[in-house]
């Protein structure tokens, strides 16, 4: 059979292995290929393996062969879902290969604000030394108050580690968890964004990316943090005004910020809406790669094949995922409860 594998620059070698070992022919197609070029492509193809790269509904509606598109990786906002649905392909993530994974990369970027890591470094590698002079002054995780949006499994993660791991508050805003499932783990249920944006000191986002979640934290949400705060995205960049996030540390109305994920990716150092945030000190900007580890990667690459294999089988495909944008799917699938 063919199968079509975008984003090749994401390298899963045990995958194409495999694949091309069971006798499959299989195309790689680089970052940020043209719609028509895919189209072209995938005409005859039977399977498709994406990450990033948008999937249409001219792309789906182009495929009459194709029986299913894996998306190795969590987030599905690329892909036309209802299309795929309408001509009976399958859609399937890999949601829990890098759940701790990511909490503990966007955990990271919070303790390295939080005792000003990047600017001393800078002027360790500046001056040689840094002098305990009041522009260094950090701040302690302990007794301080994180305030989660979205608490899913990576958000819950966060959650264990602030909490239980740094003796922080902890609050959440999460309206589709139930309050007793929050104070379970220690979490404290906030009713309203507005609530958890003036009570936090750290404010980590772990939201999906829907037509709920975009753009929710615009420049009144940003307004309402104290101006000691620190914002930490690991989720999806679209979940906040990036305009006004970057208006946010230009004039001050927060104090740090931790980024592994933008609207518009690849960054760029000039020419790109985001780099202006390149020349500040209290920022973090990571390429999109808190899930990326060894072990991590490794997860992701076995579940991936066990996710072809069963299309490529025709068997009823394992849908972990509890989105309900894939709990639509009704036929060839068998969901994991």
């Amino acid at each position: 059979m063919k199968i079509l594998r975008t984003d090749q620059e994401l390298q899963t070698p045990l995958v194409d292995a495999a694949l091309l070992e069971a006798g499959h022919e299989l195309v790689l197609l680089p970052d940020g290929v043209d719609e028509e070029r895919l189209i072209s492509e995938i005409r005859d193809t039977d399977l498709l393996l994406m990450c990033y790269t948008p999937i249409t509904r001219r792309v789906i509606e182009a495929a009459p062969k194709l029986r299913g598109i894996v998306k190795y990786g969590v987030g599905i906002d690329a892909i036309d879902i209802p299309a795929a649905v309408e001509h009976g392909v399958t859609v399937v993530n890999i949601p829990e290969y890098a759940e701790e994974t990511v909490a503990e990369g966007a955990f990271a970027l919070l303790i390295a604000l939080t005792k000003k890591l990047p600017a001393l470094n800078n002027q360790m590698h500046r001056e040689g030394w840094a002098w305990p002079e009041p522009q260094w002054l950090g701040s302690d995780i302990a007794g301080k108050t994180l305030g989660i949006i979205g608490l899913g499994k990576i958000g819950r993660s966060m959650a264990r580690m602030a909490g239980q791991g740094f003796r922080a508050r902890v609050i959440a805003y999460s309206p589709h968890t139930p309050e007793e499932e929050m104070r379970a783990i220690g979490v404290e249920k906030c009713d309203t964004l507005d609530a958890l944006l003036t009570e936090s000191d750290f404010v980590s986002v772990h939201s999906v990316l829907n037509n709920e979640t975009h753009r929710m934290i615009g420049e009144r949400e940003l307004k309402l943090m104290k101006s000691s705060a620190i914002l930490i995205n690991a989720a999806r960049g679209a979940i906040i005004d990036e305009e006004a996030m970057v208006c946010a540390m230009r004039e001050g109305w927060i104090a740090g910020l931790g980024l592994d994920v933008f609207s518009q990716e690849p960054l760029s150092l000039t020419g790109h809406p985001m780099s202006e945030l390149f020349d500040l000190p209290n920022v973090i900007l990571s390429p999109h790669l808190t899930f990326y580890t060894h072990d991590a990667m490794e997860r992701l690459e076995q579940e991936t094949l066990e996710r072809c294999q069963e299309l490529l089988d025709g068997r009823d495909v394992l849908v972990k995922s509890a989105d309900p944008r894939l709990r639509v799917q009704t036929k060839g699938v068998v969901f994991d409860e």
